[in-house]
C-alpha cells in the first residue's frame, strides 16, 4: 500500500514490519497549525470550522499546511468528559503559554508554527500568520514513512535536516470527519462536527540521521480518515523548523 502525501472571543479555562510506501520530503515553507480546544466549551465551535477550513484548503491546494486539533482536558469539570481530551495535550499548551510567557490557558488557541498565537476563532489571523509561514523555507526538512507495526501500533520512520541539538520531533495521528453528540456542558444539545483531531501522539529527541517512533492508535480509529503529522520543534524556543505527513495505508 503507497502513502499519500501532501505539502469569537478566547475563554479563559479554568484555573514489526518494515515501512511502506513513498518517503516524500517536504520543499519550500510549511504551516503547522495546532488548535488548543474542547468539546466543553461554547466558543471553539467557531474555531473548529476554521480549522476544518484549513485543512480542506490545504489538500485542495496542495500547500504544505499542516492541522491539529488537540482537545484539552481543563473544561470536563462542567460535566462533559470530551473523549478525545487528554492532559498531555493540556501540558502541551501550558508549555507554549510559558514559552510565550504569559502563563494563561484559554480555549481557542491557535498556535502557528510554534511561534505565533491569538484566539482560535480569528481567521484574518489565521491566514495571514500561515501566509507568513509559507515564505520561510524549513531548515530541518522532514521526511516520513509510516508501517503498521501490528497490534494497534503505526511504525513511523523519519528522516530530517540539521536542527538545534535540543529539537524534538513530534509525530501525531489525526482523524477527520468525527462527529460526537453532546450531551451536557456549554455545547449540551449539539452535534459537533470536527476535523483532524489528534488520536495519539508522542515527541522523542531527534536523531539528526534519522530514527524510529512507535505510536498506539485508538481500536476505533478509521484509516480511510487519518494521516501522521510529523514536525520537527526546537526545546528551547519552540519555534517548529520542519514537517510533512502522510495519510494512513488503508
Amino acid at each position: 500500500m503507497t502513502n499519500s502525501s501532501r505539502d469569537g472571543s478566547g475563554r479563559a479555562g479554568p484555573a514489526a514490519s518494515s515501512p511502506q510506501g513513498d518517503v516524500v520530503p517536504t520543499g519550500g515553507g510549511f504551516a503547522v497549525v495546532e488548535l488548543f480546544t474542547s468539546q466543553g466549551c461554547s466558543s471553539c465551535p467557531p474555531a473548529e470550522d476554521l480549522l476544518s477550513e484549513i485543512e480542506r484548503d490545504s489538500r485542495e491546494r496542495g500547500r504544505a499546511v499542516f492541522a491539529l486539533g488537540f482537545h484539552v482536558d481543563y473544561w470536563d469539570y462542567l460535566g462533559w468528559p470530551d473523549p478525545f481530551a487528554d492532559a498531555a495535550y493540556t501540558a502541551r499548551q501550558q508549555a507554549y503559554a510559558r514559552a510565550f510567557g504569559s502563563g494563561r490557558l484559554y480555549t481557542p488557541q491557535m498556535v502557528v508554527n510554534g511561534s505565533v498565537e491569538f484566539v482560535g476563532s480569528d481567521g484574518r489571523r489565521a491566514a495571514a500568520a500561515i501566509a507568513s509561514a509559507l515564505t520561510e523555507a524549513p531548515t530541518a526538512p522532514l521526511a516520513l514513512a509510516v508501517a503498521d507495526a501490528g497490534g494497534g501500533r503505526l511504525r513511523v520512520d523519519y528522516r530530517a535536516g540539521r536542527s538545534s541539538e535540543r529539537a524534538v520531533v513530534n509525530v501525531a495521528v489525526v482523524e477527520r470527519g468525527l462527529e460526537s453528540e453532546v450531551a451536557r456542558g456549554e455545547n449540551a444539545g449539539r452535534t459537533l462536527r470536527q476535523d483532524n483531531v489528534v488520536r495519539a501522539f508522542t515527541a522523542a529527541r531527534l536523531d539528526a540521521d534519522g530514527g524510529q517512533v512507535d505510536l498506539e492508535v485508538p481500536p476505533d480509529l478509521d484509516a480511510r480518515r487519518a494521516s501522521v503529522i510529523a514536525y520537527v520543534q526546537n526545546d528551547d524556543d519552540r519555534a517548529v523548523v520542519g514537517a510533512t505527513a502522510v495519510d494512513l495505508p488503508v
